[in-house]
């Protein structure tokens, strides 16, 4: 399944539009647009620009998820994942990056710093009820359901 998603650039840039890395991934690459090197103390947290806003279909978010290699090997990772951009938003796309490492990471222009999933979304509808179905698990909460033993 296909969808389009437009794109602008908030600022003038030469960096590469993000893309699927290979054919069958799901999220794609999105890009620090940066002005200069950004260091990353241990436990410090940075809102990291894209340069870019996106006008996504009525009915579809796109998601900012960690990206894997990232995460293992400097220790950084996305706050507020997955973060959702609404289809309504039309600001820039930022990527909230935290160094969970011991040591200082150091951010470059056009890294590659998340990933970027456009996924279909439904709105809901709530209605109040006195009594809920029951079901074999019933309020069991994390690790009620004994996965993980």
């Amino acid at each position: 399944m296909s969808v389009t998603v437009k794109v602008r650039r908030v600022r003038p840039s030469d960096l590469p539009l993000p893309k699927y890395q290979t054919a069958l991934s799901a999220g794609m690459d999105l890009l620090a647009e940066l002005p200069e090197d950004v260091t990353l103390d241990s436990l410090e947290r940075r809102l990291i620009p894209t340069g870019l806003s996106i006008e996504l279909p009525p009915g579809y978010e796109a998601q900012i998820r960690p990206r894997s290699g990232l995460a293992l090997k400097q220790g950084l990772t996305c706050l507020n994942t997955p973060g959702t951009i609404d289809a309504d938003y039309r600001g820039e796309v930022g990527v909230l990056l935290i160094n969970l490492s011991k040591e200082r990471v150091v951010l470059k222009r056009g890294d590659r710093i998340a990933q970027m999933v456009v996924s279909p979304t439904v709105q809901a509808t709530l209605v109040e009820v006195e009594v809920l179905t029951e079901t074999t698990r019933g309020q069991g909460g994390f690790g009620s359901t004994g996965v993980g033993r």
